[in-house]
């Protein structure tokens, strides 16, 4: 029997996604038409003996968190559980403080998944990885891909044994190039990894009492206190995937994440592409489209689009690479390109919202990108997509490029390269 936990962090993380995690826990942004972590829910399900989700974080369970859980509960018949921690933890801690409900029913091992990690999740194929080259009750193994090199020392690097698959080096985030293998934050665990972090809480607590500090903090990090200690005994396995991985750490990496999710879909999910029908509108790409949603015939749609609940749009609107959230209003012959559009906000007629994607490295073997900062080195804003929080009104016959607007702002000029306090 096999469990999962998937981190979802708090409201204290998640600041590079900002102004969107302003109106909804990040975790629950909708990607390809579901919340975020919906992704890792459902290529839980598809594991063979998992019998229990559990979700770690320190978000107040909120009636967004509790619906969620509840329609997921229903939709694909498993436990689901969310366990809040009291205070920030690490990526470690909550693991630590919640051992006990883990270890419930006594699994055999623990898959632990980031929240803000986008790929296919093949924990099938780690599952029987795991069984085949690691010792499953002592044993752990870690999902891993090759990037370019300039891009690597963003992660945690990896070295390994290609025989054996033995992980024999792990430096997170290295100040010089180690190896273009990195950790995509997909693990599966053997409950071993428990005595390793209660050794890690005791040493932390003795050199916190060294220096005269007296706290009961049980923040640990996963990386280090048990990345770490695994590959110095030799106990870590690196299964790798050659299909397509990026994080979600900004607004920027959630559109190009959009891409990706849907174009997963012609093979998990079919059903929630769209298709060009007569009397409705022209669909090009990949593109979901929520059936609450009401669409003129003459608009255009795709490729890289999600169209999310009770939004309207109307006669000879495009859009394109972009995300449309719940209740926006697109107005006649209104254009949005690589954008996110937030809640209830309205794009006036002939106006045009546009942003600059991000693209990935064309040299690489797949599609990679990292998810930078909305500032360049010089402290000028980076070209990016562009993204109107929750109910912002755009005036009609308006030109919005490469903008950041927080919610409830009235733009009434075009604006260009600026962040709209």
């Amino acid at each position: 029997m096999w469990k999962a936990v998937i981190l979802i962090g708090g409201p204290d993380k998640g600041t590079r996604f900002r102004p969107l995690s302003l109106n909804q826990p990040k975790p629950l942004f909708p990607v390809a038409g579901v919340p975020m972590i919906q992704h890792h829910i459902e290529a839980c399900v598809a594991v063979p003996n998992l019998q229990e989700i559990i979700l770690i974080g320190f978000f107040p369970e909120d009636e967004n968190l509790k619906n969620f859980i509840n329609h997921c509960r229903k939709e694909f018949n498993i436990s689901i559980r969310y366990l809040r921690e009291f205070s920030q933890m690490g990526t470690g801690g909550g693991l630590y403080h919640f051992r006990d409900q883990i270890m419930a029913g006594n699994p055999s091992g623990i898959f632990v998944m980031n929240s803000d990690v986008c790929c296919n999740f093949p924990l099938s194929e780690m599952l029987k990885f795991h069984l085949k080259y690691a010792s499953p009750s002592n044993s752990s193994t870690i999902l891993a891909t090759n990037v370019p090199s300039k891009e690597s020392m963003f992660y945690g690097c990896l070295v390994e044994n290609e025989e054996t698959k033995e992980v024999t080096h792990y430096v997170e985030k290295p100040e010089s190039f180690v190896s273009p293998l990195i950790n995509c934050g997909v693990y599966l665990f053997s409950t071993k990894i428990f005595g390793m972090l209660a050794e890690a809480v005791l040493r932390n607590q003795e050199e916190m009492y060294a220096q005269g500090v007296f706290s009961d903090s049980l923040s640990l990090s996963l990386e280090q206190d048990i990345i770490m200690p695994l590959t110095d005994l030799g106990s870590l396995y690196a299964y790798q995937t050659t299909s397509m991985w990026s994080q979600i750490k900004s607004a920027a990496s959630a559109v190009y994440a959009n891409k990706l999710y849907l174009s997963l879909y012609h093979k998990t999910h079919p059903h929630r592409l769209a298709k060009s029908e007569e009397g409705g509108p022209m669909i090009i790409g990949d593109v979901f489209i929520h059936p609450s949603a009401k669409i003129d015939p003459t608009a255009l749609l795709g490729p890289n689009v999600t169209i999310c609940a009770d939004v309207r749009i109307s006669a000879g609107v495009r859009v394109r690479n972009s995300i449309i959230l719940n209740e926006v209003n697109l107005s006649n012959h209104s254009c949005v390109l690589n954008s996110i559009i937030g809640w209830k906000s309205t794009i006036g007629e002939w106006t045009r919202v546009e942003g600059t994607a991000q693209q990935p490295d064309p040299n690489a073997p797949f599609a990679k990108i990292v998810s930078g900062s909305l500032f360049d080195h010089e402290g000028k804003l980076s070209p990016s997509i562009t993204v109107l929080g929750g109910n912002v009104n755009v005036e009609s016959e308006i030109v919005v490029l490469n903008a950041i607007v927080l919610p409830g702002k009235d733009l009434k000029s075009c604006t260009k390269n600026q962040i709209i306090l």
